[in-house]
């Protein structure tokens, strides 16, 4: 059985290196999230970048059992976490 996909935060800490199976999804990549955090709400940034994924953006599935990585950190709200959830929904299980 193999672990669920997770999110990971980047790094630039001397010796650090992404771990393996990971893809990044921060900005500038085609995942990243287009929305702005205004005045401290991610929450409100992730909210939109769901509704832009439901309607515009890339097809989250092409993620499947991959750890994402970004530079939020992992205590706060992140697009990751939206890409987690439609990438690999409840019952699914990795390859």
């Amino acid at each position: 059985m193999t672990d669920s996909p997770r999110r990971i935060q980047l790094r630039r800490t001397r010796g650090w290196r992404k771990p393996p199976r990971t893809i990044v999804v921060a900005r500038p990549t085609r995942w990243g999230n287009p929305f702005p955090v205004i005045d401290g709400d991610r929450a409100g940034a992730v909210e939109n970048y769901r509704a832009w994924l439901a309607t515009s953006g890339p097809d989250p599935t092409e993620l499947r059992g991959f750890n994402l990585a970004c530079w939020c950190p992992l205590d706060q709200p992140c697009h990751v976490d939206v890409l987690l959830e439609l990438a690999n929904p409840k019952g699914d299980r990795p390859a």
